[in-house]
């Protein structure tokens, strides 16, 4: 997995390519905690995520915690909907 980060004034924006899983999950948390305090908000483009495990749930989950809601993710597979949709994440979530 890779993630490509963008920051811009307040904004961040990490670009997922590749499986988020077991294995991937610890970079997206060391990501998240690189983050400056000054960013307020968050984007996850996962356009390239190809899927998503159990693990990686637990890290978009601490992101929106961290984002004090402040996380929109977007360009999201059908596949990878589909775990947010048996986990009811996609109603807590903001997906566009």
């Amino acid at each position: 997995m890779t993630i490509n980060k963008t920051v811009t004034g307040n904004t961040a924006v990490f670009e997922i390519d590749g499986w988020l899983d077991t294995q991937t999950a610890p970079e997206l948390s060391e990501a998240l905690e690189g983050l400056d305090s000054s960013v307020t908000e968050l984007t996850i483009d996962m356009e390239k995520l190809e899927y998503i495990s159990s693990a990686g749930l637990r890290q978009i989950v601490a992101a929106h915690k961290k984002m004090d809601g402040k996380l929109t993710i977007k360009n999201v597979s059908v596949e990878v909907m589909d775990v947010f949709n048996m986990t009811g994440l996609n109603k807590r979530l903001t997906i566009v």
